[in-house]
């Protein structure tokens, strides 16, 4: 049924060889690349998402020479030996009929380790390290490594490489002004920025035939000041096409651009239009968009539009593999969604870990987290339809075990169906969209607005207690006051906000909360131009008053609102920052009545005026049934929120929630 996206599944040619869909996985580092027995866990890892259809990947980044590592730990491609390691990796891809590119990097002054360079010193606000100036010497020497380098891809079986040249690194350090300050052939004018790519494009064609396939990651939108503009990325579009390039792929800011590009924030396809601004540049290489794009619909309306001529997609191919099989299918409701929260792939990868997938905790562990058919079937009953209980009850049930899922609420979702309302976290109704769907062709039984009880339970072989939390009430004198809510209430609608907000509780809650309140009616997490004005991308910053005045507080001393992920966190306190919210730490709360919050803040009393108490404090564990199930002897199992409750994660409940399926 590829006729349901018919410009996604029309086949196009790269150099000389021809795709039969239009969809890219694009690269991601994953941490495998560096591990021991990472080969066969990648090998695993693209392989099964070439059997489900995917026919061009691109692997994470690996660097050409030493200088041009991420960090001393991370991995190279640039010896004989390391070529012939990697010949499992693309043989799996092969295997199911794929095509694999080595992407290929050098980090410049990105680099973590002492021997950064670049093509003048000039230091990365994200980086304490003051890079060395390359010597020409130098430059020609990189030229050739990065040859060299696609030289063993082509001998370890790939079949072709991605030059990274944006993003920030190395190669767009050249081409940006506000890097390149050089005087001499390799600097200043537009032609000299633009020769270090040009002819590292030149030697990789001229060492690697025209049968290797050549793509070049062009930075369309740099978004730093003192970027490309607009007629350089075009007219360098234009010379990679000329220099020997098969693809361009779009490359959208660099590391450290405070704009986000791939968060929640950004709405579905909200950097297409950066493409669409090059491809009428070229005459005959494709181009591809990238960022935010989660669903064939949103691909095939890219293509069928003609703002690009495929789409690269990353993080939904973590999500899941079987993303192009479940879209040419024309089953779409069948596809397990990014949520673009950043909190097992990026988040992982920035602090050591593997990378994964909070949706789906198999990515990068395929020969790790399996399962199979249950020996003998049970009855089992799971107690809560949030993320815990809906990961639980899909794997017992893919298992061939029978399973009811009770669930109070009069729809499944539970914390997850909260977040959902915050803005920029819509994707999360996708997630509950795709357990909807699993729950119907699973046949488990669901058993809404149904609280279970101790007699319901006690026919079933096994429990599962996925019982959830709920917001915890702190000990304040004034608690029960009118103007307390809790941020259930509020995020459910059933309680509603006034116009002077105080949220008790800076963690990732009351971060989403506040977001929630101060932004109102904005669509610019939906609507790509109202993300531009309210951003600042290629145009000042549109900044309308705040929907509310909002204090964000929090009993601990030191930076406000920590709990957001390391690579999605910034994005929340700036937002908070922009929409004027005050942020004070170090507080004892002292009481609420019809004057307001009563406060220590350090050494200072205050009464803040407010309308509204948002409690977001922490949750409570619900547990109520643990003690007479065990009681009656029934095998019980805690997952989720009911098993730790100090702070809401959906990441560690839906992977407890297929652990224990797996186990049973």
């Amino acid at each position: 049924m590829a006729e349901a996206y018919p410009h996604i599944f029309t086949p196009i040619q790269i150099g000389t060889q021809t795709l039969p869909n239009r969809l890219i996985m694009g690269s991601m580092h994953t941490g495998l690349e560096e591990r021991d027995g990472g080969i066969d866990r990648m090998s695993a890892f693209y392989g099964e998402r070439a059997k489900h259809g995917c026919a061009l990947i691109i692997t994470g980044g690996f660097s050409v020479n030493a200088a041009g590592q991420l960090d001393r730990k991370s991995a190279s491609f640039n010896t004989p030996e390391i070529a012939q390691a990697h010949k499992p990796i693309p043989q799996a891809v092969h295997d199911h009929g794929g095509r694999i590119l080595l992407q290929i990097l050098h980090a410049g002054r990105y680099g973590y380790h002492g021997d950064i360079v670049a093509p003048s010193p000039i230091r990365a606000p994200i980086n304490k390290t003051v890079p060395r100036e390359m010597t020409e010497a130098e430059i020609e020497q990189t030229i050739v490594d990065f040859a060299q380098a696609a030289v063993y891809a082509k001998e370890a079986g790939y079949d072709g490489v991605e030059v990274m040249g944006s993003e920030g690194y190395l190669i767009n350090e050249f081409t940006a002004p506000c890097t390149n300050h050089r005087t001499d052939q390799w600097g200043g004018s537009f032609e000299n920025r633009i020769r270090f790519p040009l002819r590292i494009i030149q030697a990789v064609r001229a060492a690697t035939g025209p049968d290797f396939i050549l793509m070049y990651r062009l930075s369309v939108l740099d978004i730093v000041e003192g970027g490309s503009p607009l007629s350089e990325v075009r007219d360098m579009a234009q010379r990679v096409e000329a220099a020997g390039a098969d693809v361009i792929n779009s490359g959208i800011g660099w590391h450290e651009a405070r704009t986000p590009t791939i968060a929640q924030a950004v709405p579905r396809a909200g950097f297409a239009w950066a493409t669409a601004r090059v491809k009428d540049a070229l005459s005959h290489i494709p181009i591809a968009a990238v960022n935010r794009i989660n669903m064939p619909e949103t691909a095939e309306e890219i293509l069928s539009s003609g703002q690009a001529d495929m789409v690269s997609m990353a993080r939904p191919f973590l999500a899941d593999a079987a993303f192009v099989e479940k879209a040419q299918a024309g089953k779409p409701q069948q596809i397990n969604t990014c949520i673009a929260c950043n909190q097992a792939c990026l988040d992982h990868y920035f602090v050591g870990e593997i990378s994964s997938c909070l949706v789906n905790p198999r990515a990068c562990h395929e020969t790790l987290l399996t399962w199979t058919p249950a020996t003998a079937a049970k009855t089992v009953a799971v107690v809560g339809a949030g993320p815990a209980g809906l990961s639980c009850a899909e794997v017992l049930a893919e298992r061939g075990h029978h399973v009811t899922v009770f669930e109070a609420a009069d729809q499944i979702g539970g914390q997850f169906r909260l977040a959902s309302a915050i803005p920029g976290k819509q994707e999360f109704e996708e997630t509950l969209r795709y357990y909807t769907t699993r729950i119907a062709e699973l046949g488990i039984t669901l058993k809404l607005s149904t609280p279970a009880t101790l007699e319901d339970l006690t026919a079933f072989d096994e429990v599962i207690l996925a019982s959830g939390v709920a917001p915890r009430i702190p000990d304040i004198d004034g608690i029960t006051h009118p103007s307390v809510i809790t941020y259930a209430d509020l995020l459910s609608g059933k309680r509603q906000a006034g116009d002077r907000v105080a949220v008790i509780g800076a963690g990732g809650i009351g971060i989403d909360v506040s977001v929630y309140l101060t932004e109102g009616d904005s669509d610019s997490h939906l609507n790509p131009d109202a993300f531009r004005r309210h951003w600042g991308v290629d145009q000042p910053a549109d900044n309308p008053p705040p929907a509310r005045e909002v204090t964000l507080l929090q009993r601990r001393s030191g930076k406000m609102g920590i709990g957001p992920g390391k690579t999605t966190g910034w994005v929340h306190r700036l937002s908070l920052l922009k929409a004027k919210v005050e942020m004070i730490p170090d507080v004892v709360y002292q009481r609420i009545d019809d004057h307001g919050l009563t406060i220590l803040a350090g050494p200072e009393q205050r009464t803040l005026p407010c309308d509204t108490i948002v409690l977001c404090a922490g949750q409570t564990s619900q547990t109520a049934l643990l003690e007479p199930l065990q009681a009656a002897g029934i095998p019980t199992h805690l997952i989720g929120g009911a098993k730790l409750a100090t702070e809401v994660d959906a990441k560690r409940a839906i992977a407890e929630g297929i652990a224990v399926a797996a186990s049973l």
